[in-house]
């Protein structure tokens, strides 16, 4: 891989041994420190755009932001006066000093196109391109004590990789995912790297097989040539990885501060090119890697039963203490009698209700758009879906389905949506479209996404909690193909944007039902259209078993 910039076309064609060219796939560049050297960044990212992309991504690892002074070059790029021509998506801190620019930033948006991507989590282009990112340093001290905002801990690690490795394929097709950002480098690398790098690093590059890992801080650029993963009990095959340390923006020494590529999604890849090896390859530098004790052996793959288990190694599929408690963050029940949803609540309109569950309840919508428009929601008082326990997780999919097989008597195939933003209680909406609408649903979300300026994510089927943020808002679209999309852009959020996709020309084709304001019913309405809701599901309802 040649720097970006070059004259020579050429030099941004070869992009790795697998042949792949830069008008193959998904186009995305990575950069190191910038530093607060904004002006001259966005410049040379606009200059490269213009000859090579157009790049959907540009993925800042290292420190961003710089000293206070130099920092105040993007007051232009906020205000408007200057643009940012490729979204750019940024990590979070590395030193204690710099924590003050990330705050109040629970949405992520800094100005127009520049996101700041959380402290780590997956994030999946529209393409079905997976990023992996971890910010900050490894924390000091032991492997699992709360680390500042800086600082990332073994519990981040694991969340990373659990995240990574849920899919609905079965363990053994586990293909990696296609990039992992850090700013730290991880141990093993270069023996006089050691010093500063983090054997946590190494074991999450380890445990999620990425192809491309990008990572700075050390103000050197320095490619590998490629290794290859072991197999482990995630996947049979052995996965190859680049590692790539850029430089700094505008270093003396002109050494190279950005990288593009052009990725084929791995789960879009042909086999035969995730597993073909190369002439030039070394061994793994992890391979038999002494952590020290930052990992337990039954915190790797190598040695653990399951590995969606998605708490580190607190809850397993078998063997075990199954009656020991979720230890995952609980949100507090509180003043539920003052929820309009909440079932204990005296507010709550009980003649809405459809059926009841344990931990949720079937009601007709408010202000429906038609009489099958239906609403899950959670019995007791949680926020968002991110927040469910496993049982919780459980029930919901019962009623999901339980609804797909009713609409699917009736010809329909069904779209649930969540908004958790200006919403306090969980609240899924359920449409039914006739089946031969289907394939026009995710058109529909992306007209009105280009249309409110939004971008979303696609995942696959949505099966855990732990596949949605951990913090912030979100917006998410569960659609008739399996597939999820979801955004995480809710700053100026239109709150009406599902019924605005529903109610569209090219689905429904009722505008006059976008608010639901509009579309009130007399209660006698709504009793009548519950009954007959009631009588029509009861097949499917598996609450009275």
């Amino acid at each position: 891989m040649h720097q970006v910039g070059s004259t020579n076309m050429r030099k941004l064609q070869s992009i790795s041994q697998l042949s792949i060219t830069m008008d193959a796939g998904t186009k995305i560049l990575v950069v190191g420190d910038v530093r607060g050297r904004f002006k001259q960044l966005f410049q040379r990212v606009e200059q490269v755009n213009k000859k090579a992309g157009p790049f959907e991504i540009l993925c800042c690892v290292g420190d961003f932001f710089g000293e206070d002074k130099q920092n105040e070059e993007l007051i232009a790029y906020k205000n408007g006066f200057k643009h940012i021509t490729v979204p750019t998506y940024i990590l979070g801190p590395n030193q204690k000093e710099h924590g003050k620019y990330f705050e109040n930033l629970t949405v992520g948006e800094i100005c127009t196109n520049l996101t700041y991507l959380g402290r780590r989590g997956v994030y999946t282009l529209s393409s079905g391109v997976k990023i992996a990112y971890l910010s900050g340093l490894e924390a000091q001290g032991t492997a699992d004590s709360a680390g500042s905002e800086h600082e990332f801990t073994k519990a981040d690690v694991i969340a990373v990789r659990n995240s990574c490795l849920v899919s609905k394929n079965c363990s053994t097709e586990y293909r990696g995912v296609d990039v992992l950002l850090t700013s730290q480098w991880p141990f093993g690398m270069q023996e006089k790297e050691n010093v500063t790098a983090s054997k946590l690093v190494s074991f999450l590059c380890r445990e999620i097989k990425p192809r491309y890992h990008f990572c700075a801080i050390n103000g050197t650029h320095y490619e590998s040539a490629p290794f290859r993963m072991p197999k482990d009990e995630t996947t049979q095959f052995e996965l190859c990885t680049r590692f790539i340390s850029l430089a700094e923006v505008g270093n003396a020494e002109k050494a190279k501060y950005i990288y593009a590529l052009s990725l084929k999604p791995v789960d879009k890849s042909r086999l035969l090119d995730l597993v073909q090896k190369t002439t030039n390859e070394i061994p793994c530098p992890f391979i038999g890697l002494d952590l020290g004790g930052a990992i337990n052996k039954n915190d790797s793959s190598e040695s653990r039963q399951y590995f969606y288990d998605m708490d580190g190694g607190r809850r397993k599929r078998q063997g075990g203490d199954n009656n020991k408690r979720d230890k995952r963050p609980r949100i507090p029940q509180i003043e539920q009698d003052k929820c309009w949803f909440c079932l204990s609540s005296p507010d709550v309109e009980k003649h809405l209700i459809i059926t009841v569950g344990e931990h949720f309840y079937l009601a007709l919508a408010k202000g429906p758009i038609n009489k099958h428009h239906v609403m899950i929601l959670s019995t007791k008082h949680v926020p968002c879906a991110a927040q469910l326990s496993p049982d919780d997780w459980e029930e919901l999919n019962k009623f999901k389905a339980a609804l797909r097989k009713f609409f699917k008597t009736l010809g329909q195939v069904v779209c649930f949506t969540e908004r958790h933003y200006k919403s306090v209680h969980l609240q899924i909406n359920a449409l039914a479209f006739e089946e031969g609408y289907a394939w026009k649903i995710k058109h529909s979300f992306e007209d009105k996404a280009e249309e409110f300026n939004l971008e979303f994510e696609t995942l696959p089927a949505l099966d855990s909690e732990k596949m949605l943020p951990e913090m912030g808002p979100y917006f998410l679209a569960e659609l008739p193909d399996d597939s999820t999309l979801i955004t995480r852009q809710m700053k100026h959020f239109p709150i009406h944007f599902a019924r605005d996709v529903f109610c569209s020309e090219n689905l429904l084709n009722c505008d006059e039902k976008v608010n639901w304001k509009d579309c009130l019913l007399d209660k006698d309405e709504e009793v009548a259209y519950v009954e007959d809701f009631r009588k029509a599901f009861a097949p499917f309802d598996f609450t009275d078993d």
